[in-house]
């Protein structure tokens, strides 16, 4: 049997929807057979959005620490030019040179949160296991992560314009 929604009834779940309170809490508040559902569709009929929020506890999360960056070296005045411009291209990305792995040091049971998840050899091999090296990067040691984490490569065009000449082209 469903409760009518007398003004009484409609006023008391307003109020205590807006002091923010959960609709379970306000089901229970007007008793007389309203459910949670019923609440929560009164709700959203009546369009009662805005309420306070109750309070929650702040959630601490974990920031590994990262390495700052070194300070650029001041520049030399006395430098050739044409050797700054050498400098500033961009210098392609190179894959670092395939090392045979070395079995790791650590299995499924014994993998930590902050050690290295690179897997090493067949999983269905009994010689499985995991970098288990410190993790800097990520899930991966500085290693692993270089080899997982590759620097997007820009390409260019077929004939040779920018992405915002192909950009506008769009809309001319």
């Amino acid at each position: 049997m469903t409760a009518g929604w007398t003004e009484d009834r409609v006023g008391a779940l307003t109020k205590l929807w807006l002091e923010g309170q959960s609709a379970s809490q306000i089901a229970k508040a007007l008793g007389g057979g309203v459910t949670r559902n019923a609440v929560i569709g009164k709700v959203h009929r009546l369009g009662l959005s805005g309420r306070a929020a109750p309070s929650q506890p702040a959630r601490t999360t974990y920031r590994p620490t990262r390495p700052r960056a070194a300070a650029p070296a001041p520049a030399q005045p006395s430098a050739p030019r044409r050797i700054e411009a050498a400098q500033s291209r961009p210098v392609p990305p190179t894959r670092p040179d395939p090392t045979p792995e070395m079995p790791g040091t650590a299995t499924v049971m014994t993998l930590g949160a902050h050690m290295c998840k690179w897997p090493i050899g067949d999983p269905s091999s009994t010689e499985f296991s995991f970098c288990g090296r410190r993790a800097s990067e990520g899930v991966y040691c500085v290693e692993h992560a270089r080899v997982a984490y590759q620097p997007q490569v820009k390409r260019g065009s077929k004939d040779g314009s920018t992405d915002l000449a192909r950009s506008l082209r769009r809309y001319i």
